[in-house]
């Protein structure tokens, strides 16, 4: 595992206690010579994180609709900026560079990659670690929706094992870098 995709917000929420895991993280990953992959923006904790990548002198790859760059959201400090068509363009691309996945405190478009990643793996077009960084509980009743779409039968037990979850930083890279895939059952 060489470059963590990372899905989070273009917002820095409402408490300094986001930003602060954004940088810890980034820490993190500088420590474990990690390059990033995420949606080249220069806003929010998508920014912060780039940032701190950057100036420790790690490699920033940045994927970005035109319509977000025409906006003047996208982060010029890159060391790679690849725009692309459409926000289709952009995931695949970001799925397709990373090793491993990393959600975060985020919004809706977060949430439809959390999403995306996970129905990538259980239909075996990728097979990587897809992780939850569950900052302050962020994630917690998002946790007990999975808990229960499995308990009324929509999500085999096999699918919520694919997603590591942990609000430490360490913990969640190392329970990635010891991702064995598993290939979950057929439906």
């Amino acid at each position: 595992m060489k470059k963590i995709t990372i899905y989070c917000g273009s917002r820095k929420g409402n408490s300094s206690v986001y930003e602060s895991a954004v940088r810890a993280l980034a820490q993190e990953m500088i420590q474990r010579d990690l390059s990033l992959v995420y949606g080249a923006g220069r806003v929010g904790l998508m920014g912060v994180i780039a940032d701190e990548m950057l100036s420790a002198g790690k490699e920033v790859l940045g994927v970005i609709p035109q319509k977000l760059v025409d906006r003047e959201v996208a982060h010029s400090g890159c060391t790679e900026l690849i725009i692309v068509e459409t926000m289709r363009d952009r995931k695949w691309l970001m799925a397709e560079r990373g090793d491993g996945f990393i959600a975060m405190p985020g919004g809706i478009g977060t949430l439809e990659e959390l999403f995306e990643i996970m129905t990538l793996n259980q239909l075996h077009y990728i097979q990587k670690p897809l992780a939850l960084y569950n900052v302050n509980g962020y994630f917690d009743k998002l946790i007990d929706f999975l808990n229960e779409a499995k308990a009324e039968g929509f999500l085999y037990p096999e699918q919520e094992e694919l997603v590591i979850i942990s609000d430490d930083p360490v913990d969640l890279l190392d329970q990635m870098a010891a991702y064995q895939a598993k290939r979950p059952a057929d439906w």
